[in-house]
């Protein structure tokens, strides 16, 4: 008589612990570390340079360099020594791919905007998302970053974290109906979501100019 060995279990998904390091391409890893150190304030923190990438074992020498948030977290960047910056997403509009660190306060947040328009960097915001603020604007290489202060409390947002999976759920059997509808003509542009968090943006858009 076969006996069938038992599956083995899947482990359990180990606890993560905070965002490591999020990696962009730079241009020039000086230009890169002056915006990053002498601007924004995050200390170079580690450097890894080498001819072949361990990952995949492809040749292709960069310089790979850290700078630090006050977590311990970082953000990172490799120099291919090409003077080349990353291509945008043909498909992606500017605004959608960003990094978003936060700072302690609002009078932060607006202190780090003069800052960042002392040192020529254009700036938009800050920009109210009601459950916290935020600014706007693009490093050397291309990338938007955003600098965001909580304005909302913890209680606020635990009450909402217990909505978020129901209208995920709703948004997801919108899109599959949306999905079927295209396959048969019946869909024209992208589906809008089932909710206006944010009716006051719209409003400002539509409204009549005035001189």
């Amino acid at each position: 008589m076969e006996t069938t060995t038992p599956a083995t279990p899947i482990p359990a998904a180990a606890p993560i612990q905070q965002l490591h390091h999020y990696a962009y391409r730079a241009r020039d890893a000086e230009e890169t570390r002056h915006f990053y150190e002498d601007i924004l304030g995050l200390p170079l923190y580690h450097i890894i340079q080498s001819d072949h990438v361990p990952s995949t074992g492809e040749y292709c020498p960069y310089t790979h360099f850290f700078f630090r948030l006050h977590d311990g977290s970082f953000i990172a960047f490799f120099d291919l020594g090409d003077d080349e910056a990353a291509l945008p997403s043909p498909n992606t509009p500017a605004w959608v791919n960003h990094v978003a660190f936060r700072v302690a306060s609002v009078s932060d947040l607006e202190a780090m905007r003069a800052r960042l328009q002392a040192h020529g960097v254009e700036v938009l915001g800050v920009t109210d998302h009601h459950v916290f603020k935020s600014i706007y604007f693009f490093d050397p290489n291309g990338v938007r970053l955003e600098l965001s202060a909580d304005v909302a409390s913890a209680e606020q947002m635990e009450r909402e974290s217990h909505e978020a999976r129901a209208r995920l759920d709703a948004w997801t059997a919108r899109k599959a109906q949306w999905r079927q509808d295209r396959a048969q003509g019946l869909a024209a542009g992208a589906l809008k979501p089932q909710q206006n968090d944010r009716p006051e943006v719209a409003a400002r858009a539509v409204s009549p100019q005035t001189s």
